[in-house]
């Protein structure tokens, strides 16, 4: 008789930011390299190689750390960190999002367009659906209504970001279909609105 063995699954990693010294899991957190050079970089896919410290994933977190020398700290070796840091990784955090828009929008699971995103939150499972920050409320309202509880609404890219992720000029609200690419895209967003201060609260995002 076979006997079937149960994979246990790794533990997500805890990091301790340099500037609070709370630890948690990694996902919570931004991490840094020293570049050859002795520039501080921030690793957003955590792949870069040499030794990364870690900063909590708040605006505010990485300002402090820039202000305070903490990389050094971390580091162990002198480097310079940008003073514009913060914003450079809000910018960075942004362009994931855009881009993972981009990637659905190339496999054929977001679309664009009024219509064709009333269509779409009426006609199936839609996981995130955008509305351009400097689009018409009144229009923003509306579309959002359609939207199931299952649906994540992000109103924070601006109408220049979303052109840029469809490819085409005045795109205001997308929608992204269920699935993997959706997911990741969740993700992404998540990142982005908890490091400017930002929470989701059921299928909306409000600023605290």
């Amino acid at each position: 008789m076979q006997t079937l063995l149960k994979v246990e699954k790794p533990e997500t990693p805890e990091r301790m930011c340099i500037v609070t010294r709370q630890t948690g899991p990694e996902q919570a957190f931004i991490r840094f390299v020293c570049s050859p050079d002795g520039l501080v970089v921030p690793d957003l896919l955590r792949k870069l190689p040499g030794r990364g410290v870690w900063v909590s994933l708040e605006r505010a977190k990485v300002a402090e750390a820039v202000k305070k020398q903490a990389f050094a700290k971390g580091f162990e070796t002198a480097c310079t960190a940008d003073t514009d840091l913060a914003a450079k990784v809000a910018s960075l955090l942004r362009g994931q999002v855009v881009s993972h828009l981009s990637l659905a929008r190339k496999a054929g699971v977001a679309v664009c367009g009024a219509m064709k995103v009333e269509d779409a939150l009426s006609g199936g499972p839609v996981r995130v659906l955008l509305n351009a920050a400097d689009g018409s409320p009144d229009g923003i309202r509306k579309i959002s209504r359609k939207a199931g509880a299952a649906t994540l609404i992000c109103n924070l890219l601006q109408s220049s970001e979303m052109d840029l992720a469809f490819g085409r000029a005045n795109v205001i609200h997308a929608a992204v279909a269920s699935g993997g690419l959706a997911d990741r895209l969740v993700y992404f967003i998540r990142r982005m609105a908890d490091y400017d201060g930002l929470v989701l609260t059921g299928n909306d995002i409000k600023s605290k």
